[in-house]
């Protein structure tokens, strides 16, 4: 990775991987996405985004980036005919602008125009043209650029607002079901339930949102001898004598753009990444180690990020499925009344496990195109005051993720290993998606 100049520029890194061409134009690379992604997930967790909507924002925010590069590479696949419903993107008729340039507004382009604090985008923007001009860019290449990243936009923009996620808000309030065994809100805010209607949502590549419906959850039983219960049991004395490792574990996973705590009178969120950001991150961190070039890494972020909309779109179908009780709601009914969990119990049902459903399908994804045994130190949560963890492949850190609910006592064993197991069909399906489509265009020319 080249250095950035921006950090000469404005003391911090606005546009990252900057040298000169011969064309006297700085030259973009994946530490410009990963800074695109970075300022995404920012935006995010000060609108404290829910994980299935902030997976949905990072896929079609990818998605208008790698489309104008397509449009301009004949190496690159458009993701017409891979995604659902998506029509093939007209290319502007515009001349005098840097690919490149384009791809990273018509970023921004949509990230200001889907994202509720858009405006923030739009600051990180100026900031980022700012710095173009002064290492070359003319003021006629910066528009140019801009008209033709803000027409691939509009294009975007209209196929996000086909998916139905709008439509949400005119569905009647959800009601957490009344019996034993089922879901209800669980301290210490005690919040509603998030996106009961998420499986509505237009998929990206599943032929619909219960394709792959796992098995059923182990089921409810008061029983003291019953599977369920030998499951409670088990989040229970984790949670009880949890091991130093394990404690590191499950705060390194955490990612809950929910968790409060208590201040006083007052009730203070904590500012944290969602699942979907983390793997956003690594799939950063993975294309820099790689060498991945620009296009090259936005192809590897736009297919993650399609992989994580639709997995939690899987996995919102079985939650509001199963609609299963959390172990503290469980544990404290039946066990002890005064037991916490080491994590804050995110508010949905807890079957399946949202960040193992969604890390079995990134590490599939990232597995495919990197190799098994690819090996990395992931820092994504640093800033956060989390430090870095090192992890020998993708697979290792999505079994780490799964297990991570476990110790944290917000899931049960079945609810991780059949989230895994969704996740990773979620996965091999996108990747077979998008090789279907390679040979049929390989076939038809």
């Amino acid at each position: 990775m080249r250095k950035s100049l921006l950090v000469l520029l404005f003391g911090t890194i606005l546009l990252g991987g900057c040298a000169k061409q011969q064309e006297d134009l700085p030259e973009f690379s994946n530490e410009d996405i990963r800074q695109m992604m970075a300022k995404v997930t920012e935006v995010m967790v000060h609108d404290v985004t829910n994980p299935p909507l902030a997976a949905r924002f990072f896929a079609y925010i990818n998605l208008s980036g790698y489309e104008v590069m397509v449009q301009n590479d004949s190496t690159l696949q458009s993701m017409a005919g891979v995604l659902n419903e998506l029509p093939e993107i007209s290319q502007p008729e515009v001349s005098g602008h840097a690919v490149s340039l384009s791809a990273m507004l018509a970023m921004m382009e949509t990230a200001a125009k889907i994202q509720p604090s858009g405006s923030m985008i739009r600051e990180y923007e100026q900031y980022f043209l700012d710095s173009c001009r002064q290492l070359g860019y003319s003021a006629e290449t910066i528009e140019q650029s801009r008209s033709y990243a803000q027409q691939v936009s509009e294009q975007i923009l209209a196929y996000v607002k086909g998916d139905h996620y709008r439509e949400i808000s005119n569905y009647p309030k959800y009601t957490p079901l009344e019996g034993k065994g089922y879901w209800y809100p669980t301290p210490p805010a005690y919040f509603a339930a998030v996106e009961p209607h998420f499986n509505t949502v237009r998929p990206l590549t599943l032929d619909s949102a219960s394709q792959f419906k796992p098995a059923p959850p182990v089921a409810f039983n008061e029983d003291k001898d019953s599977p369920y219960f030998q499951m409670l049991m088990e989040v229970y004395e984790e949670g009880k004598s949890l091991p130093q490792d394990h404690r590191r574990i499950a705060s390194f996973w955490d990612c809950n753009p929910f968790a409060m705590e208590n201040n006083g009178h007052l009730m203070v969120g904590l500012k944290k990444i969602s699942p979907g950001a983390h793997w956003m991150g690594i799939t950063s961190i993975a294309c820099e180690k790689a060498g991945k070039s620009f296009p090259e890494s936005l192809r590897l972020h736009t297919v993650v990020a399609v992989g994580l909309m639709d997995a939690f779109i899987s996995c919102w179908d079985e939650k509001y499925r199963s609609n299963r009780i959390r172990p503290e709601t469980a544990i404290r009914k039946y066990i002890d009344p005064s037991w916490e969990p080491l994590l804050q119990t995110p508010p949905f049902p807890e079957y399946t496990s949202g960040h193992s459903t969604i890390s079995g399908a990134s590490a599939y994804i990232l597995t495919h195109y990197l190799g098994d045994g690819f090996s990395y130190s992931d820092d994504v949560e640093v800033s956060y005051g989390i430090p870095a963890r090192d992890f020998t492949s993708f697979m290792q850190a999505a079994e780490e993720a799964a297990v991570s609910r476990l110790y944290g006592g917000i899931h049960y064993r079945d609810a991780n290993e059949n989230g895994t197991a969704q996740g990773l069909k979620v996965g091999e399906w996108v990747i077979q998606k998008i090789e279907k489509q390679e040979q049929n265009l390989a076939d038809a020319n």
